[in-house]
Formats: C-alpha cells, structure tokens, sequence
C-alpha cells in the first residue's frame, strides 16, 4: 500500500479501508484479532472523520480571508505548502 499524497487520495484511501473493514468476514484463526480490527476500524473512521473536519476548516478559514501562510502556520507547514494541498479544493 502506498501512502497517499493529497487530502483528496487520503479521504479516498480511508473510506476504501473503511469499506474494507465493514466487508471483513473472520476466519476462526482470526478470531484473536477481532479487538485489533475493531480498533483499526475504528482509527480510519476517525482518520477520515478529522480529515473531513480539516479541509472544512481550511474552506471556512480561505472564506474569511485568512492567509494561506497563516493556514500553514496552523497545520505545521508553510503557506505554500498548505496551499498546494487544499488550493484545489477550496473555491476562490
């Protein structure tokens, strides 16, 4: 599995492991392993869930005008950074 790159490819990649999980049949050798599944189940909900919860910030933050170096300040990166990640999201 490759790690994904944009917020688009990890919201992306976090619902297919999520359909994934919700799919999962267990095997009986497997059965060790349930509270372990229930806990990755889980993480990737909340993954996706704070993902989301992101990019609506950053859309609300570009809609009152902050700036993308501010933005960037607030997630740990710079201003073009952040801008390449969300800039194609977010609506001028």
């Amino acid at each position: 599995m490759t790690l994904p790159r944009s917020l688009e490819e990890i919201l992306a990649q976090a619902d297919e492991l999520a359909d994934e999980f919700e799919a999962y049949e267990p095997n009986p050798e497997d059965e060790g392993n349930a509270s372990s599944l229930v806990a990755l189940r889980l993480a990737a909900a909340r993954r996706t869930e704070a993902d989301r919860a992101l990019l609506a910030a950053v859309v609300d933050a570009r809609e009152h005008h902050v700036s993308w170096a501010a933005i960037g300040s607030f997630l740990g990166t710079s201003g073009e950074a952040a801008r390449q990640r969300y800039g194609q999201l977010v609506k001028h």
